[in-house]
């Protein structure tokens, strides 16, 4: 039988990235001599990548940004979040030693994100993260993105994994659909970026702390 794969969304979930995309974020619409955004607004900036994170900070300030200012501003948020990562980022209380118990029983592990992959790799790789994952695939990792469900379909394939052994880990919406459009079993964690409450999402299980995932926890789930 397949190793049961696990797989996390990152921001918000693996972790806690909100301190650093919004100093980053605020570099960038700096040039369009906008305000700064603050931490209340990152639930509503968080979670579909830099460029609709950007073109949502411009909408919240009533700026109309065109296609000809995007990719000059894109270009900015990469650069400077590139040069100062990890910054504060940090994983959440309990997520190390979760993986490595997960690890230890020989499950596979991988990260679905729609930060754009380059990113994400540079990120968990200062973070000394990326030794625990089997792959990492981002939002321009495939000609889709969650919660399109061939974003985790891919990440699945990537990793060796088999969908009908596959448990999603996230925060936001984008992560429940994503694995409810696949036809896996999702575990919430309230802990990130969503801008509504996630037990009205209907994931299969909420945990509050990587405590609580173990490998029974997944095991039960793909039983279930």
């Amino acid at each position: 039988m397949t190793s049961p794969l696990v797989v996390f969304d990152l921001d918000g979930t693996l972790l806690d990235t909100h301190a650093d995309l919004i100093i980053s974020l605020n570099h960038t619409i700096a040039a369009l001599k906008l305000p700064p955004v603050s931490y209340d607004d990152v639930t509503h900036l968080v979670g579909y990548g830099a460029q609709v994170m950007i073109e949502r900070a411009c909408k919240l300030h009533g700026y109309t940004l065109t296609s000809e200012e995007l990719p000059t501003l894109m270009q900015r948020f990469i650069t400077h979040y590139s040069e100062t990562m990890p910054g504060v980022t940090q994983p959440y209380p309990g997520l190390v030693a979760a993986l490595g118990a997960l690890k230890s029983k020989g499950y596979k592990l991988a990260v679905c994100t729609n930060k754009m992959e380059s990113l994400a790799r540079t990120l968990l790789d200062r973070l000394d993260l990326t030794h625990y994952f089997e792959t990492i695939t981002g939002g321009d990792t495939f000609a889709v993105r969650k919660p399109n469900a061939e974003h985790l379909i891919g990440t699945v394939e990537r990793a060796g994994g088999d969908i009908g052994r596959t448990v999603m880990i996230g925060d936001s919406v984008n992560d429940i659909l994503v694995a409810r459009n696949a036809g896996v079993p999702s575990i919430a964690v309230p802990f990130g970026y969503s801008d509504v409450g996630i037990e009205t999402l209907g994931p299969s299980r909420i945990i509050y702390h990587y405590d609580e995932l173990t490998p029974e926890l997944v095991e039960g789930l793909l039983a279930a």
